[in-house]
């Protein structure tokens, strides 16, 4: 069994106005992820993920990648957060 694990992630570029959301909100759920994610003023995008260590891996790779029409520049993975208090993984308003 995999070990339990929260990341807190930031994904800069071209990554509000193109689905970045729904993509990974998407994704997320298809892992049995739990969390969050929300756009940032900054023109960023913000996700919390929770689960199994290699579905957080999984999905943190993914975040590279996102939807058709995204150009990812960066993303910058923290361990650790304080673990969301729904067990589901949900689109918040940034």
């Amino acid at each position: 069994m995999s070990t339990l694990r929260t990341v807190s992630v930031i994904i800069q570029g071209r990554v509000q106005g193109v689905s970045y959301r729904a993509w990974t909100q998407a994704e997320a759920r298809a892992r049995g992820l739990f969390g969050f994610v929300r756009n940032r003023d900054d023109g960023s995008v913000e996700a919390l993920f929770g689960g199994p260590s290699d579905a957080v891996d999984q999905i943190v790779a993914q975040c590279w990648s996102g939807p058709p029409g995204a150009r990812v520049s960066d993303v910058t993975a923290h361990e650790g957060g304080d673990p969301p208090a729904s067990d589901r993984f949900e689109i918040l308003r940034g």
